[in-house]
């Protein structure tokens, strides 16, 4: 049986364990030092390439939650099709901006208590006034509540399997009871056959 991961994990051992999982598996790898993050799908005998920025095990979890919540389609595309601003934003573009990420945030926080790794608001808007709206975070931690009370995808599960087989322990711990995950991980393969993006764009 493998040994669970020493909390904080590493951004190199993020990716190691994820492409040991999933490299062969779903045709995809995750890689570190990026200026900045890129999703590039499958092309040929290439698999899908997630990349994160530097060396910040927080920029790998965010990519992952993105990969996680992408539906078959947009896994055909680069970045998943999403057309991104980059800052400086006008204040409804910046509110356009956080109900994007909002979900992906949220899951992302899932995976840094699952992992150990601090979790920081991302904004992506330095320097502005409105930087950041007022609800922004409040809706982040509201999604990942929503999330693990409904209970998480097979993809979200697999990656976090991957990465730490002992993930509901750090989570519980940062974020209280989580039984429908539980219940989750104890469904069998029937019940847990397809990914959940599957029948999302």
């Amino acid at each position: 049986m493998r040994r669970p991961m020493r909390l904080p994990m590493r951004d190199d051992e993020i990716a190691r364990r994820f492409n040991a999982a999933f490299s062969r598996s779903h045709g995809t790898v995750l890689i570190g030092g990026a200026l900045e993050p890129r999703y590039l799908p499958a092309r040929g005998h290439r698999p899908a390439v997630i990349r994160y920025t530097r060396d910040y095990a927080q920029s790998a979890l965010q990519e992952l939650a993105h990969w996680c919540l992408a539906g078959p389609r947009r896994r055909t595309r680069v970045d998943y099709g999403y057309w991104y601003l980059p800052p400086p934003r006008t204040p409804l573009q910046q509110r356009q901006f956080e109900a994007v990420e909002t979900p992906v945030q949220g899951l992302e926080l899932i995976m840094a208590a699952a992992t150990g790794v601090r979790f920081h608001v991302s904004a992506d808007n330095p320097g502005e006034a409105h930087g950041e709206s007022v609800g922004f975070e409040k809706g982040i931690f509201e999604s990942a509540t929503r999330r693990l009370k409904a209970g998480l995808n097979p993809r979200t599960l697999a990656v976090l399997d991957a990465l730490n087989s002992r993930w509901i322990e750090p989570l519980e711990a940062r974020l209280g009871p989580c039984p429908a995950v539980g219940r989750h991980r104890l469904a069998g393969p029937d019940e847990r056959a397809e990914i959940y993006g599957e029948t999302h764009g």
